[in-house]
């Protein structure tokens, strides 16, 4: 929550006002400079440090994939669910978007797809690392 405290009879404080609620509305609080997209961030695990999602759930590659390309799909992406971006977004950094077999936008990390695992129940799990020696966690 932000508190903004101005003179109540400046025109000045009246259009910052109006100016800060416009920012917050839009989303620009939220900027970053970072290299990495919203949906994506650094966490630290038992494994080190890795991609996570939003919510903190550890992100994958499937050795499989080819550059900009999913293998992953219907009973694969039930498990590994794929991180999908929205239509509006772009790539950033070493990040980028591909289109999947189904037209649904993903996010990848150097070109390679990223996913969680279905079995990964709470932010910092890494129970799919290794998973038929396919499945890696995603590292910066």
């Amino acid at each position: 929550m932000i508190n903004l405290t101005l003179p109540t009879h400046s025109k000045a404080s009246v259009l910052i006002a109006t100016i800060a609620i416009a920012l917050i509305s839009s989303g620009c609080s939220n900027y970053s400079t970072s290299t990495t997209p919203q949906a994506v961030q650094q966490n630290h695990t038992n494994l080190g440090n890795v991609y996570t999602d939003n919510s903190g759930m550890t992100l994958y590659t499937f050795k499989k994939d080819k550059t900009n390309v999913s293998n992953c799909n219907n009973g694969c992406a039930v498990k590994w669910p794929p991180l999908l971006a929205r239509d509006s977004a772009t790539s950033k950094g070493n990040f980028s978007i591909i289109t999947r077999a189904d037209n649904s936008k993903q996010w990848a990390l150097n070109g390679k797809p990223l996913y969680r695992w279905f079995k990964d129940k709470k932010p910092g799990d890494t129970t799919g690392e290794g998973i038929k020696s396919v499945w890696f966690v995603a590292k910066p």
